[in-house]
């Protein structure tokens, strides 16, 4: 099975911010394996617009420390799988996670 995995960085590591990042590693994966990473900068914060330009992009999970409620409803909407409260680590660590499904997701750390 196919995904193709959305996670916010900053500084190379997973962003507890995620309407903030500074880039988004997009992890495409094949048969539970990672096969291409690459990373894209977003487009200026704007309220509700990372959901659709990301669907855009053919992600199909996105893994964040924090997001709020309306982000994470704008995702489901668009059929985008959202995992939140991942601890902080190196993107490919995070994909492999979720691929072993070891992905351990604590509290969300986004309130509004």
């Amino acid at each position: 099975m196919k995904k193709r995995i959305a996670i916010p960085l900053e500084d190379g590591i997973l962003c507890s911010h995620f309407g903030h990042c500074e880039q988004f590693a997009i992890i495409d994966t094949e048969n539970n394996s990672i096969s291409n990473e690459s990373l894209i900068t977003p487009p200026p914060h704007e309220p509700g617009l990372l959901p659709g330009w990301l669907a855009e992009k053919g992600v199909t999970d996105v893994i964040a420390g924090g997001m709020g409620q309306r982000a994470i409803n704008l995702f489901n909407e668009q059929n985008i799988n959202v995992f939140v409260g991942a601890p902080i680590k190196k993107s490919s660590e995070l994909a492999a996670d979720l691929l072993n499904d070891a992905l351990v997701a604590g509290a969300n750390f986004c309130d509004h």
